[in-house]
């Protein structure tokens, strides 16, 4: 089996790939994956669960007499179509995957041209709104469509996309993300992270887990916070988590400008997220987008309440009332409103409970990983 995936940065997709491989080798399963950019912090993490991780290689010395990121990204797509079909008919796996819009385009061409023929199986995990500002990936995508084995998606917004595109039902198939419940379990303390955050046992915690990117809408939150903030109890905190991807600096202004700098917390890239979730008491994601976040099943399997905008599958993993509330995108005054019920220590609670119950019976890692195996084995 080999996958094609952009990069080997963290984020939703790349962890989601790393999860389903770890457990699809402890299956039996034989695994590779081909990064576009293979030059990232999980490359040793795959490789160190049995998953070998291969790409275009540049000597630190070519990427110095390129500089321009923009350029050594440009030379390393213009390089991996050739070095995909080489392996391709090198290796001749029996199942290709790809995830994301940019492995798609490049590898399925790829797989296209190389003496070979795989299955293919694509998974779009996000809206195809990227394909307004990039009109060559949907040419190229609807091309590939028909020459695929089976299209996944990640959520029922993402799946009607794809039905727009002129997917057939018969090659759709729906598996939602799965996370390792176990890791954001009760065992975690609450109090020994805020201690180590200078954070008071009685404060109002809201964390948000998004790197920072703008449709992330994390402005948003901050207009709303701002809107709110005369009537929320004085102490409360706003974690940021995230890797700054270009709008760190603004976002950090805005907090200024709204007298709230020592309120909000830019945590940057982490590694103890589920330790930062189980010290907060309310879950935020107000993107503008989304396909099916992992961040709000995270969120939910630590215990949180969620406040989530209504885009992608997010209102499928937050039922309005029971486990969260679910307000319009671009909507900071609805958002702030919503923010403002969660005050309520006792809703809190209780939506809590009903987050985790919902994470462990829907969105658990093993029954993600059964949904792959049943749809390889098909």
């Amino acid at each position: 089996m080999l996958y094609i995936i952009g990069s080997m940065e963290v984020g939703g997709a790349e962890q989601h790939l790393l999860n389903v491989s770890r457990q699809l080798v402890l299956h039996g399963w034989s695994c590779e994956v081909f990064a576009l950019d293979p030059d990232g912090p999980l490359r040793a993490v795959f490789q160190s669960v049995g998953v070998p991780v291969i790409g275009v290689e540049l000597s630190p010395a070519f990427i110095r007499v390129l500089a321009h990121p923009k350029l050594i990204s440009r030379f390393r797509l213009f390089l991996a179509v050739p070095k995909l079909i080489f392996y391709l008919w090198l290796k001749r796996p029996g199942i290709i995957h790809f995830f994301l819009p940019a492995a798609y385009v490049i590898g399925g061409v790829a797989s296209l041209l190389a003496m070979h023929r795989p299955r293919r199986f694509m998974s779009r995990r996000s809206l195809n709104l990227y394909q307004l500002e990039h009109p060559f990936f949907r040419r190229v995508e609807r091309w590939l469509h028909p020459r695929m084995d089976i299209i996944c998606g990640n959520s029922v917004a993402v799946m009607r996309n794809l039905q727009d595109e002129g997917v057939p039902d018969k090659k759709l198939r729906l598996i939602y993300n799965g996370i390792d419940t176990l890791k954001f379990n009760s065992k975690i303390s609450k109090y020994k992270k805020r201690e180590e955050l200078s954070i008071g046992e009685d404060a109002l915690v809201f964390v948000m887990v998004a790197n920072l990117i703008e449709y992330k809408g994390h402005i948003d939150l901050l207009n709303a916070l701002s809107e709110i903030d005369s009537s929320l109890p004085v102490n409360w905190v706003c974690l940021l988590v995230g890797r700054d991807d270009g709008i760190g600096e603004e976002l950090r202004k805005a907090s200024k400008k709204f007298e709230m700098a020592d309120k909000v917390r830019y945590l940057g890239a982490r590694s103890d997220v589920p330790a930062l979730l189980k010290a907060s008491d309310v879950g935020v994601l107000c993107s503008h987008e989304e396909g099916f976040s992992n961040a709000i099943l995270e969120g939910m399997a630590a215990g949180l309440p969620m406040v989530v905008t209504d885009v992608g599958g997010n209102a499928e993993a937050v039922k309005q009332g029971v486990n969260g509330l679910v307000v319009p995108s671009n909507s900071p005054h609805e958002l702030g409103k919503a923010l403002l019920c969660m005050v309520d220590g006792s809703l809190r609670a209780a939506m809590g409970r009903a987050s985790e119950a919902r994470a462990r019976e829907l969105y658990s890692l093993d029954a993600c990983v059964e949904s792959y195996e049943r749809m390889y084995l098909e």
